[in-house]
């Protein structure tokens, strides 16, 4: 019996040590990069097998007001967006609201060379159409509160950059009109469906559609830099991103999500499939 208590307690020490070991590797590689203690951070989380075995923050949620980041720090996850918009797509299309390889004519008549493109060249990036991103009239909208049918008037009339499925093309206008289409078939706003339909049916409760104007406990602040100077990250209206861009959420929040992927929570197990699918063209 005592040397079976011995071997235990032998691997119990093994396994502390190990994991010493994995944190501290950690912490050093992440410190390497984030030097600057009093400057912007990040807050980082590692799993496995669905559980954290990993989660810290280095330096500052707020520089002005010195606030240090915490683990439930809310970030704002830019272009992160679309991996939402692309499954509250593919659940609607599995409902039967929306083809994927439907002309998005279908849905929105007047859209120039609607009948070529379809809701899948969106949802790969191969449909063609001007980035909105790219435009130099874009400052011009960028801090204006417009619907989502006017910031794809913005660019929809702009020549299209290459044929519907001629190549891939990374675009953030294709998830505006996304984003739209979700709006178009659910009958509900997008920033409603996406928080009923997957934050709250998830339990991710400290997402959410972005704001500047709203008191957002833990938000996390962006910046930029220049010169090795920080300067306050650009205002905009969120109106302008949408669907491709203005959702926060915090890492624990994202594991919820990642998990949630990969028990197909929110999807058939075959839809998931054909969403991590590489497509030739």
């Amino acid at each position: 019996m005592r040397k079976y208590l011995v071997f235990a307690l032998f691997l119990s020490i093994n396994t502390f040590s190990n994991a010493q070991t994995f944190e501290a590797k950690v912490d050093s590689l992440i410190s390497s990069v984030f030097k600057d203690e009093t400057g912007p951070g990040g807050t980082f989380l590692i799993a496995k097998d669905g559980k954290p075995v990993y989660q810290k923050s280095f330096a500052k949620a707020n520089v002005e007001l010195d606030v240090n980041l915490n683990n439930e720090s809310i970030f704002q996850l830019g272009s992160i967006t679309k991996q939402f918009t692309a499954i509250a797509i593919l659940m609607l299309a599995e409902q039967g609201k929306l083809n994927l390889r439907a002309p998005i004519k279908n849905y929105i008549p007047d859209y120039p060379n609607g009948e070529n493109i379809t809701v899948h060249h969106l949802l790969t990036h191969t449909s063609g159409i001007k980035d909105f991103t790219k435009m130099k009239t874009l400052p011009q909208i960028a801090q204006k509160d417009l619907e989502p049918k006017d910031v794809i008037n913005f660019f929809k009339n702009e020549t299209a950059d290459f044929l519907p499925g001629e190549k891939f093309e990374y675009n953030n206008s294709g998830y505006v009109v996304l984003g739209y289409l979700i709006e178009l078939t659910s009958q509900e706003t997008y920033e409603n469906y996406i928080k009923k339909h997957i934050f709250d049916k998830l339990g991710m409760k400290n997402s959410r559609y972005a704001s500047d104007r709203s008191i957002i406990k833990n938000r996390a602040y962006g910046y930029q830099q220049k010169n090795n100077i920080y300067f306050n990250k650009s205002v905009i209206s969120f109106n302008i991103p949408y669907a491709s861009g203005s959702l926060m959420s915090t890492v624990g929040d994202m594991l919820i999500w990642q998990n949630a992927l990969t028990d197909n929570l929110l999807l058939k197990a075959s839809t998931i499939q054909k969403a991590f699918t590489s497509y030739k063209l």
